[in-house]
């Protein structure tokens, strides 16, 4: 009997996806579910060498979301500077930094609860 996919772990693994396609760094998966007073359930981290890069994967999760999915943003953030850009789909946010941003928000260590799965 085969396991049905549930929609999070879909929707994350599409966001997953989209940053390998277009060779995300340091690709790493935050489940929030049991923390109190999260702000969504999943946090998807990926890192990139520049603007041209974080601008990319950012365009690249949109898509193959949205191809594979239907589904749109709530909102992004971000695409100005591209020094980290943020896109909000509800309960799983896709996050694509800089070196020098991630290091300086350091979500990883802001939600050090969380479980942490580091992505090949």
């Amino acid at each position: 009997m085969s396991k049905e996919r549930q929609p999070l772990e879909e929707l994350q693994d599409v966001i997953i996806h989209g940053f390998q396609e277009k060779k995300g760094k340091d690709i790493t998966l935050l489940d929030l579910r049991g923390i109190r007073d999260r702000v969504a359930d999943f946090f998807v981290i990926c890192q990139a060498e520049s603007t041209t890069q974080v601008k990319a994967l950012a365009d690249s999760v949109e898509e193959e979301v949205k191809i594979k999915l239907k589904e749109r943003p709530f909102s992004v953030e971000g695409r100005e500077n591209a020094s980290w850009i943020l896109l909000d789909y509800g309960n799983v946010v896709a996050h694509v930094f800089q070196p020098q941003a991630r290091e300086f928000y350091a979500l990883e260590e802001l939600w050090n609860d969380a479980i942490r799965t580091t992505i090949d």
